[in-house]
């Protein structure tokens, strides 16, 4: 495992990629070579690293979405609209652990807050697979919050993938 909030480059992609294969919008095709992107990364990685990168993008869309916006327009303001919104919503996924829910919203209070949201959760040991899957659905919201305040369904997914392809031209 890395130290100080460093998550390896594929884990935060494969992290990504659990949100394509929950996300409706993507085909069929594209969700098979997701999960098979996934399932590398844990193999190559760890499920723990995958689960880190999920908690990493929980805390970029975070920050995304409580920045100024342009237009003027008000920010989201984390603790009155953000947080509990989020968090509201997470019993929708009969999957979700209730028991999880104190993890999720200290990731995103430390994100809100602009903390390295890894590094504030490597304080409290490994990630169990129910926390897990819990961050996961927490980066599916704040990724359709995304796309409704800015009302262009899919943009965040385009915008993620378009900073991986050029992070992949990077380090050719």
């Amino acid at each position: 495992m890395s130290k100080d909030g460093v998550v390896a480059d594929e884990a935060i992609r494969a992290a990504w990629d659990s949100y394509r294969v929950l996300e409706k919008r993507t085909s069929a095709q594209e969700r098979l070579q997701a999960e098979h992107r996934v399932k590398d990364a844990m193999d190559t990685c760890g499920r723990e690293e995958v689960s880190r990168g999920t908690v990493f993008l929980v805390g970029v869309l975070t920050g995304y979405l409580i920045a100024e916006r342009s237009g003027g327009e008000d920010r989201l303001d984390p603790l009155s609209d953000l947080i509990p919104a989020v968090i509201r919503r997470l019993p929708t996924f009969e999957m979700a652990d209730p028991a999880q829910l104190p993890m999720a919203t200290g990731v995103l209070m430390a994100a809100a807050m602009g903390m390295d949201t890894v590094a504030w959760r490597d304080r409290f040991g490994p990630i169990p697979p129910e926390e897990a899957l819990v961050h996961g659905f927490v980066l599916w919201l704040l990724a359709d919050l995304f796309d409704s305040l800015i009302n262009r369904p899919g943009a965040i997914d385009r915008m993620m993938r378009e900073t991986f392809e050029a992070m992949a031209t990077e380090h050719s």
